[in-house]
């Protein structure tokens, strides 16, 4: 089965380009953030042409999480975290699809830091951890994917020195992907690649893509039940220099059945 993970930064205007990515790599879950689309303007009727079902959790003009399945159920869970039932933002999703249950997330960015928006996003991760720390306790098949904002070693990052100011690479933020990933996740890229500098963003100025001048800012967790299903990972590069496309990449991954 191959899983895959995308910040499509607009789904209307990036909309050919994510048709275009679906049909070559045919994944079979898809994760996409930052919609920046309200629950209405989804392009449900296109994503169907395409083959796949669609759950979707939509807001004006920023945020918005999907999940997409080819020739599976997708089966709503919620679309939120504990612990702050005032929080509107459409920033997570969870849903039981193909056997496992996959979370769709992306996190708030957080800057400029220090400040009201770094606060909430630390708020955030620890609404997650303890979302996390229960999905373990069920002991299935988990897998939390998505746009995490956070660079979580130096490794994930072209040059360290020119972002330790930076909301996604300030050492609160890194501990609490630590944190996350101390509950028994497993970070599927860094399992198979532990040493290679692997990018899933390349910001559109200073021909950053160009340049290879990324970071990885898009992540899988494993649950226990997967770890060892997990055979192979990428990002697929090629498509952030397609013409109009996102300034993420396609990150995906394969597991084994049971």
């Amino acid at each position: 089965m191959k899983i895959a993970t995308y910040n499509v930064n607009g789904v209307d205007g990036r909309l050919p380009v994510l048709l275009r990515w679906l049909e070559e790599a045919r994944p079979d879950i898809v994760c996409l953030q930052e919609l920046k689309a309200p629950a209405e303007k989804f392009p449900v009727e296109a994503i169907h042409a395409a083959g796949y079902t669609a759950l979707w959790h939509g807001q004006l003009r920023w945020n918005g999480v999907a999940i997409l399945a080819r020739g599976l159920d997708i089966k709503e869970v919620g679309r939120t975290l504990p612990g702050d039932p005032g929080d509107d933002q459409s920033r997570y999703i969870e849903a039981l699809v193909g056997g496992l249950l996959i979370a769709c997330l992306y996190l708030p960015n957080g800057n400029p830091a220090p400040g009201p928006k770094f606060d909430y996003k630390l708020k955030w991760f620890e609404r997650l951890q303890q979302r996390a720390r229960a999905l373990l306790e069920f002991k299935i098949p988990v897998v939390m994917a998505g746009d995490y904002n956070v660079m979580p070693t130096e490794l994930d990052v072209y040059k360290p020195e020119r972002w330790q100011k930076d909301a996604l690479f300030r050492p609160e933020v890194r501990e609490a992907f630590k944190i996350l990933t101390g509950q028994g996740w497993t970070d599927a890229l860094r399992e198979l690649y532990p040493g290679e500098k692997i990018y899933t963003f390349w910001d559109y100025f200073r021909n950053a893509y160009e340049r290879d001048a990324g970071l990885r800012i898009d992540h899988f967790l494993l649950s226990p039940e997967l770890k060892n299903r997990l055979k192979k990972a990428g990002v697929d590069r090629h498509v952030r220099g397609w013409e109009k496309s996102s300034d993420h990449a396609p990150v995906w991954i394969e597991i084994t059945g049971q």
